[in-house]
């Protein structure tokens, strides 16, 4: 009897020590778990561009002149040779009353010399008529041998000196003619308004089939030479610029596909990447970060339809496929933390958590290839606290695939 309390009190005291180890014992470690799976696996990178045109004709005044209105606006569709805006001569200044009045000085003074160039020319024409009656007397009389040779020359010279100075009369006559007229022209067009008559005007056309793109200057006016009016391009000659990081550029090469989205249309767009500039930028990123970006120019693929409403200056989402794969092993980026040189994971086994080392591949977003150290089916510890180590208890709250279906 006595032995047997002696058996009682040990199992209880033995009952005791387990429940309070039972107790003590640490809880299992709530976790939310990824399976992997073996499935195609695309490497992509992804950045901002925006849309522009391969081809942008300004068309400018070639010289310095008085614009006309310009009629055609953003948008709207012009032909090869169509006119796009006229030019004319800029109007003369007007003149100040100090200007005024030495112009109509300069008239009248103008109209001084045109009568003196006239009275001298009365004057020459005289002595050139004397000058040539004068001659034919002392040819007559050297005929009949009355006068000397010499004394026929002299007044044969006479008569050339004197014809000579009629057509120098005559000239001036003229010029001073010319000088008049252009006084009178100070006057009469030098008002600073255009002349009712018509203007010789010179038309600009539109070197292409296109559309209007920008409107520089609408109104009339006087513009200079080289002075941008209108803008013009052919949406069908649209293309993406994106600027990428260098560290990606360089994995970029022309004929790869590009993914593009977030244009604002239903459907997504496909675009090939065409070059790869070879000078790149310095760009401040958001946070201040110097980065250095390279321009890389895409062709937008398809019919032109499928993008109507895309314009110059659009944002689009572009994606590049740098890498293809059938079949790779996959798991969340979340799933991954380093490990001494490498990356490892937690596998699940029996309800445990074991620290599994493995290979990173490449990434794509928050997916990445697992090159070795998992099989598919695995499951692994999304996203691993600081209360996880290998072989901890853990209590599976949630299991998904990966990647998501779709």
């Amino acid at each position: 009897m006595k032995k047997n309390r002696k058996i009682i009190l040990l199992l209880l005291a033995l009952g005791l020590l387990a429940l309070i180890a039972l107790g003590l014992r640490p809880a299992p470690v709530p976790v939310n778990v990824v399976e992997t799976r073996l499935a195609p696996f695309t490497e992509w990178v992804g950045e901002e561009g925006r849309t522009r045109l391969r081809e942008t004709y300004t068309v400018s005044a070639p010289i310095a002149g008085y614009l006309q209105r310009v009629r055609p606006e953003p948008g709207d569709a012009v032909a090869l040779g169509e006119v796009l805006f006229r030019m004319e001569p800029l109007p003369a200044p007007a003149l100040d009353a100090r200007s005024l009045e030495q112009a109509r000085e300069n008239l009248s003074a103008a109209r001084a010399r045109q009568q003196t160039a006239q009275a001298s020319l009365e004057t020459v024409e005289a002595d050139a008529r004397f000058a040539a009656a004068e001659y034919q007397r002392y040819r007559e009389l050297h005929e009949r041998g009355l006068v000397s040779t010499t004394e026929m020359e002299r007044a044969r010279n006479q008569r050339d000196r004197q014809q000579a100075a009629r057509r120098a009369a005559e000239h001036a006559v003229e010029v001073a003619g010319f000088e008049l007229e252009s006084a009178r022209a100070v006057l009469d067009i030098a008002s600073g308004q255009r002349p009712d008559g018509d203007q010789p005007e010179l038309a600009l056309r539109s070197p292409i089939d296109g559309l209007v793109l920008r409107r520089h200057r609408c109104c009339e006016g006087a513009i200079g030479a080289g002075e941008a009016v209108l803008d013009v391009g052919s949406l069908e000659d649209l293309e993406i610029q994106v600027d990428l990081l260098s560290a990606a550029a360089v994995r970029v090469s022309p004929g790869m596909t590009v993914r593009l989205s977030g244009w604002g249309g239903e459907n997504g767009l496909t675009g090939t990447v065409r070059r790869v500039e070879p000078a790149g930028f310095t760009r401040v990123s958001a946070l201040g970060v110097d980065e250095q970006r390279v321009p890389v120019i895409v062709d937008i693929d398809g019919d032109p339809e499928q993008w109507q409403g895309l314009g110059i200056g659009f944002r689009v989402e572009a994606e590049f496929q740098l890498w293809q794969s059938d079949e790779a092993v996959q798991v969340p980026a979340s799933a991954l933390f380093r490990h001494g040189d490498g990356w490892a994971v937690y596998r699940i086994e029996q309800d445990r958590a074991r620290l599994q080392p493995v290979e990173r591949g490449r990434g794509s977003g928050l997916t990445v290839h697992i090159t070795a150290g998992l099989d598919a089916g695995s499951q692994v510890v999304n996203h691993p606290g600081d209360r996880l180590e290998d072989g901890v208890r853990l209590r599976i709250d949630s299991v998904s695939t990966w990647p998501p279906e779709g």
